[in-house]
């Protein structure tokens, strides 16, 4: 990954200061490591990640050199309960920029999957760090398959996950697609810190593959069948059950049923 050609097309905080490694555990990892003693907007990108991380646990595999594996830190001045808006706000940022550079019409799965012809394209991992004021800061890890072949990617999710090359069949610029989505990371983040929820939360509903749709989502404590109605003031799901009983979702494994 090429720092001087991200860095010429970065507009405003986001991406002011980088980290870049041929190789790191996680980008997220790293990003925790040097949040505390880091200017906001700081971007720690790697060409490989020996244990990337997604959410629940899962592991994120991403061949070396040819996808997007970056971590974004920010020190945002808002209540611990409304985190979840940060991950609304990532994946908003990240199918704008990816559809204006790419044509294709990108969605996303709640919470954090971006998808495309139902198959997953990227995702968003955010973990944040409190204090005893709040917030201290949060990690945004994202990770965008961009030039991966159909065939690199494990037998186990070949039929569900899709890169950019695959979908077009052509190589893309990781160092613009890098820099278009910092854009709109920033972009979107000036919004949410002016809480804007209104015009924030239309986007991600806009924008979303979910809502409307039969769905099952499985939480840490129950799986549950229904109706996805729209997303509240916070992020969260609000699923209508076929009792008529509506449940609010913070996180969870949802699938769209067809």
């Amino acid at each position: 990954m090429k720092q001087e050609e991200i860095t010429a097309r970065v507009q405003g905080i986001i991406g002011r200061n980088f980290f870049i490694y041929d190789t790191v555990v996680s980008t997220n990892t790293v990003a925790l490591e040097l949040a505390e003693n880091t200017e906001e907007g700081a971007v720690v990108l790697a060409d490989f990640q020996e244990k990337g991380r997604g959410r629940l646990g899962r592991n994120w595999v991403s061949p070396p050199g040819v996808n997007l594996s970056m971590s974004v830190i920010l020190k945002p001045d808002i209540e611990p309960k409304a985190i979840t808006l940060i991950t609304i706000m990532s994946a908003v940022a990240c199918a704008d920029a990816l559809r204006r550079t790419t044509g294709l019409k990108i969605s996303i799965k709640w919470p954090n999957d971006l998808i495309i012809h139902h198959r997953k394209l990227g995702g968003i991992l955010t973990e944040i760090r409190t204090g005893r004021k709040g917030t201290l800061f949060a990690v945004v890890g994202i990770g965008i398959n961009i030039n991966t072949d159909l065939l690199e990617f494990p037998q186990a999710i070949r039929n569900i996950a899709t890169s950019l090359k695959n979908e077009t069949g052509k190589m893309f610029s990781r160092e613009e697609i890098t820099a278009e989505i910092l854009n709109e990371i920033d972009r979107w983040y000036m919004v949410l810190k002016r809480m804007d929820r209104k015009s924030l939360l239309g986007k991600w509903k806009e924008l979303s593959s979910t809502l409307g749709k039969q769905v099952t989502v499985s939480t840490a404590y129950e799986t549950l069948t229904g109706l996805a109605e729209t997303i509240d003031d916070e992020g969260m799901l609000i699923l209508r059950l076929f009792s008529g009983q509506t449940k609010r979702i913070s996180s969870g494994d949802l699938v769209e049923l067809r």
